[in-house]
């Protein structure tokens, strides 16, 4: 039995070596900023920054495990796909989701729990949310108010 369990986790330590040298997720480049939202507020932004903008603009910051797979694939997805849906480093290009920005936020959707567990401070007290929700209203207008700039582009 010790035979079989020190074969096991051999296997697992070479499998987690070898997976390392898989090259999706180490695209840790941050594309320049081509265009900015005319924001409502420095609040706004601030709120914007700290809790939004490691997965939705062009000014991520990379941690430390987002260098180690199978967590950087995960990391590097989520970035990929924050940026394609909403990405306010590149405000020169249609925002599809930008109207329900604020929606998101106040559902508690954004930031997503598995974020705010390794980025404490990218969470939103419930004046917060409200506060970041109002700004982006504010800033972008909603998905079904056509009187705001809520398309982003």
């Amino acid at each position: 039995m010790k035979r079989v369990l020190r074969y096991g986790l051999i296997g697992v330590a070479a499998l987690f070596l070898l997976i390392q040298l898989v090259p999706y997720g180490r695209d840790h480049s941050n594309p320049p900023i081509t265009g900015e939202p005319d924001w409502d507020s420095p609040r706004t932004l601030e709120l914007a920054q700290g809790a939004c903008f490691d997965c939705h603009s062009n000014e991520s910051e990379w941690p430390w495990y987002s260098n180690i797979a199978p967590v950087s694939w995960l990391v590097y997805r989520d970035v990929v796909e924050g940026r394609e849906a909403l990405n306010w480093s590149e405000w020169d290009r249609e925002q599809e989701e930008v109207g329900e920005a604020a929606e998101t936020v106040e559902e508690g959707e954004m930031p997503p729990r598995i974020f705010t567990i390794t980025h404490p401070e990218a969470r939103l007290s419930e004046s917060e949310k409200a506060e970041l929700a109002l700004g982006l209203v504010e800033t972008f207008g909603r998905e079904d108010d056509n009187s705001g700039p809520g398309g982003g582009g």
